[in-house]
């Protein structure tokens, strides 16, 4: 990713409603369909500025990984341990077997190889452990934002399901996350389109907004899993290993 994305996921990790919220959202989906014991071992690979840690922690010990010096600092301070620097998909000097669940949150479109990194990940896992895992939505939505990230791809439901099935993984079922705001994603994606104003920008909006969006994408957190979603920017699901 280029340094400015990182920079502002420093500054805004915290505070920007898409954050915030999709940590609730991840969190009820872990709890309600993971299936981890109270000591489960659990590694974040791309972990960024470690946004994710406290809240994959409380699901049990937590351990990351994320090639970007700068963030990886970050990420160790906030985790209070050395965060590792292993690329995928070869995770060198990573444990094999030794994981109950590997997060991997928008981080496979980074990789040229997506199979590659999901046959990688399955290696580090238990017997029964899981993968996690958000990737972003439609092709037809690329942008400016997935430049700066250096995203190889977009995702959708049948690509997604073909990369995990080709790593000799099965899914609990492919669902759509961030739907309730996706209407709005779109306007704004092909005004940018037709403005010529198409840029990756990412920085919260105005404080009664981020706090309308942040509670408009929360309640997500009480639909994913129960109920069919509309179509959105995400998606997310939980991947085992086939017996």
């Amino acid at each position: 990713m280029d340094r400015i994305v990182y920079d502002r996921m420093a500054a805004h990790d915290s505070t920007h409603w898409w954050y915030r919220a999709r940590r609730e959202i991840l969190s009820d989906y872990v709890a309600r369909e993971a299936g981890l014991s109270a000591d489960a071992r659990i590694l974040e690979i791309g972990c960024g500025t470690g946004h994710n840690l406290p809240m994959l922690a409380r699901f049990g010990n937590v351990e990351a990984i994320e090639i970007d010096a700068a963030a990886r600092a970050i990420a160790a301070e906030r985790l209070g341990q050395p965060v590792g620097d292993a690329p995928l998909p070869e995770l060198p000097g990573v444990a094999r077997g030794a994981y109950d669940m590997v997060a991997v949150l928008d981080v496979i479109e980074h990789v040229g190889d997506d199979v590659a990194a999901l046959r990688g990940i399955a290696e580090t896992l238990k017997p029964g452990g899981c993968i996690l895992i958000a990737v972003p939505a439609h092709r037809w939505m690329w942008s400016a934002h997935d430049v700066v990230n250096h995203h190889h791809r977009r995702y959708s439901k049948a690509s997604l399901d073909a990369a995990i099935r080709a790593a000799g993984l099965t899914h609990q079922g492919l669902r759509w996350c961030n739907s309730l705001l996706f209407p709005l994603a779109v306007g704004a994606r092909l005004a940018g389109r037709l403005t010529g104003r198409d840029d990756s920008d990412d920085s919260p909006p105005p404080a009664p907004v981020n706090r309308l969006f942040e509670a408009v994408f929360g309640l997500e957190r009480h639909l994913i899993g129960r109920v069919p979603m509309p179509m959105g920017l995400s998606l997310l699901t939980i991947a085992r290993r086939q017996a």
